[in-house]
């Protein structure tokens, strides 16, 4: 029985939802400024195990994940750029999708952009003045009052007397409170805002940064949705106004059953973030390594834990990545069940109904793996490798084939092909197959070392190598 962690209860629960058997998420997606970095990668991978999961144990998803395509960063981006918002934005959607796909990610079923929406955030900001949950300010933008929400700081566990202080430079003469948040930007002489803007029924201007994710989440997902995710990074004040315009909106604070949020990424002890400028392209992550490293990488760390990104990170996810493919050199597909490769399952299935618990997946992946260079039987063995790869795709692995998997990092010389470590691990598979009388895997490896212009020199107890 699947259990998810809740981020709203601060606690493990068992996973119900609205409708037997099918699924709404909405994932707040990116602010399309520049191009995506790793912690916006390790976001989406999280949230794609989790629809890939749920799809594995029985669920229909429909999958919802935004883009901000207007907001004070990029328009000052286009500024700077000295492009217009609309070709920035497109190109950076491009860039975007095209690293999610090479990412493996699963597109969305529905990815609205918050320009092609204004009618339903307009109607949605009426709701809520009507509802008297938000007033008109002196300089004419529409402001949520928090003071109409007795449950605000709730989510982010925030007691409200004591909420972060906000370091940019606010006029706060325009608020009732302090604290209130801008649901409608008013259009104003001689400021950027002047550079795109839509009518409204107070004047031309545009949406703020949270209202959007209310009204898109209730046009995509309706009155109550079971998932609602991103970063952790979102938790407040992102979803903490969001949570509170939505529960005024429609009168009930429990209209989406569960509350994910996934780590920070970590670099030089401060979150991997585009506005801290220390942040490590997908774009760039992609050239350098595969999907299916990046991926292990994120997954190797419990979802809502932050991960410390070192420049030796990925590197060593790749190493550990081609365990796993080493061990499935030499094998076919085979649909038969046993009981050994229904054993990895039923401990693979525990593991990630515990709150989605990828490491402790991952290492029943090399358990089997670990099997696979032990077996003796060839039946056995491509049992295995078939169980292998269909637990691994649970997760987004094993889409690449053995050879595509090695291609990426083959070139002409010998030492870009091959580590001293791929040597290591290579040779050891090749004695776990000749201690157990595989033959036939035994020969396939020496002659893939031998490929590499490597020979092998057995004696009784060890193998030497050394160059051609």
């Amino acid at each position: 029985m699947l259990k998810i962690f809740n981020t709203l209860t601060n606690k493990k629960e068992v996973f119900k939802t609205f409708i037997k058997k099918k699924v709404c998420i909405y994932v707040c997606g990116v602010t399309v400024y520049s191009f995506c970095h790793l912690g916006h990668g390790r976001t989406f991978v999280v949230f794609d195990m989790l629809i890939r999961y749920l799809k594995h144990i029985g669920y229909k998803v429909r999958y919802i994940r935004n883009i901000t395509d207007v907001d004070d960063k990029i328009i000052k981006k286009s500024f700077k750029n000295n492009e217009k918002i609309f070709c920035l934005t497109n190109r950076i959607i491009k860039n975007m999708q095209n690293d999610f796909f090479n990412l493996n990610i699963l597109p969305p079923n529905v990815e609205p952009r918050v320009t092609e929406n204004i009618d339903i955030i307009i109607k949605f900001i009426k709701k809520l003045l009507f509802l008297k949950c938000a007033y008109i300010s002196k300089n004419g933008d529409i402001m949520f009052s928090i003071s109409n929400f007795n449950s605000y700081g709730k989510l982010s566990n925030q007691i409200l007397l004591n909420l972060k202080k906000n370091n940019k430079k606010i006029n706060f003469s325009n608020k009732i409170k302090k604290k209130d948040f801008v649901l409608w930007k008013i259009k104003e002489e001689n400021n950027l805002n002047n550079n795109i803007y839509w009518k409204s029924p107070w004047g031309f201007g545009r949406p703020g940064w949270h209202i959007e994710c209310s009204a898109l989440s209730y046009k995509y997902c309706g009155k109550f949705f079971d998932i609602h995710g991103g970063g952790l990074d979102l938790l407040f004040p992102h979803h903490e106004n969001e949570r509170s315009q939505s529960a005024c909106f429609l009168k009930n604070n429990n209209y989406v059953n569960y509350w994910m949020h996934s780590g920070l990424l970590i670099f030089d002890n401060v979150k991997m973030s585009k506005s801290l400028k220390n942040s490590y392209s997908l774009r760039q992550a992609l050239l350098n390594y595969d999907s299916d490293t990046i991926r292990y990488f994120f997954l190797s760390t419990h979802y809502r834990k932050p991960i410390i990104y070192k420049k030796t990170s990925l590197q060593k996810a790749r190493f550990a990545v081609e365990r796993l493919y080493y061990s499935l050199l030499n094998t076919k597909v085979n649909n038969s069940i046993t009981k050994s490769s229904k054993y990895f399952e039923k401990k693979f299935i525990k593991a990630m109904n515990n709150d989605l618990n990828t490491p402790k997946a991952i290492s029943i992946l090399f358990a089997i793996s670990k099997k696979i260079n032990l077996e003796k039987n060839k039946d056995n063995i491509d049992i295995l490798a078939t169980k292998l790869i269909f637990l691994g795709k649970i997760l987004g692995l094993f889409f690449l084939s053995y050879d595509n998997f090695f291609k990426k990092y083959n070139t002409k010389n010998f030492k870009d092909k091959i580590s001293i470590y791929k040597i290591k691990i290579l040779i050891k598979i090749r004695n776990f197959s000749r201690q157990n009388k595989n033959w036939s895997k035994s020969d396939f490896i020496r002659k893939k070392i031998n490929s590499f212009g490597i020979i092998l020199e057995d004696n009784v107890n060890s193998t030497f190598w050394k160059f051609t």
